[in-house]
């Protein structure tokens, strides 16, 4: 990915969203703009109009820490924005994902057996491992038959947003659809910002950008965000609508790997069916 092309879209994008009002500027006529105009910006940040105009055009190598929360500081970015700007800094200054090395994986995290003991005894709660690339690398039993219409029954390692954008299967699992493919292309270029030279990632944003004009819309957009925690909607097709909370936890061992864990609120109708189908996914378990 063009480092320059990243920073100049991204502090462009953010700047079209913040309006006058909201750090205190009046507004005025004749605005050609979408948000601050440049020099308002450079005026916020406490840096000359030509020095944030040359940032914008993507020269970032070399922009210091002050600067940069300067900068952060100017268009409102949030903790994700504004670790995505630092990201996208690093890289033009040529050092190292989060100014170090990033150790890979010499086998999948899928592979490792404690790893798999581990999600099989969470057995009351729907978990999965994923890496940067949005591939489900292992599940426990629950999310097994929970994620069925992601997981199928085999052949490539499962993609999340794959599914999100090139099954339609995803429209009715996913209620809230759309308010899913944001998350997940927001989770996918903050990303891209920490690993700007992951291949595997650039690939499959080449290929979801070739096959869905509503992922390249988004991909344009340059939003970031982090997974974290939240409540999502689905239905699925054994039980019906399940909302569940999620939690995103890091897996040290696997660097880039996230834990996610999913649950119903105890006693809600939502737990009930998440029971339902641990039932259900134990007896096909015996029958086959």
């Amino acid at each position: 990915m063009d480092n320059r092309a990243e920073v100049r879209e991204f502090l462009m994008s953010r700047r079209a969203k913040v309006t006058p009002g909201q750090v205190g500027l009046p507004a005025g006529g004749g605005r050609r703009v979408a948000g601050l105009r440049r020099s308002e910006v450079a005026i916020l940040a406490g840096v000359s109009v030509e020095y944030y105009t040359k940032l914008e055009r993507g020269a970032i190598a070399g922009a210091s820490s002050s600067v940069l929360e300067s900068i952060a500081a100017a268009l409102r970015l949030d903790e994700t924005e504004r670790a995505h700007l630092y990201d996208l800094a690093r890289a033009a200054d040529g050092v190292p994902t989060s100014g170090r090395p990033r150790t890979r994986a010499t086998r999948s995290a899928g592979s490792r057996p404690s790893l798999q003991w581990a999600l099989t005894a969470i057995t009351d709660a729907v978990a999965f491992v994923r890496n940067g690339h949005q591939d489900v690398v292992a599940v426990n039993p629950l999310g097994r038959a929970f994620f069925s219409p992601i997981l199928g029954d085999g052949g490539r390692t499962p993609n999340l947003a794959r599914f999100q954008f090139l099954d339609p299967a995803a429209h009715e699992f996913y209620p809230d659809w759309e308010l899913f493919a944001q998350m997940c292309v927001a989770i996918m270029r903050a990303e891209a910002g920490r690993d700007p030279h992951d291949r595997a990632l650039q690939d499959l944003v080449g290929e979801l950008s070739t096959r869905s004009e509503y992922f390249r819309t988004l991909w344009g957009a340059h939003d970031v965000r982090t997974h974290g925690t939240g409540t999502k909607r689905y239905h699925h097709p054994v039980v019906g609508d399940v909302t569940l909370a999620y939690e995103e936890l890091l897996v040290t061992a696997e660097p880039g790997h996230v834990l996610m864990i999913y649950t119903a609120e105890p006693g809600s109708p939502s737990a009930e069916r998440l029971r339902l189908l641990a039932s259900w996914s134990a007896e096909q378990a015996t029958i086959r």
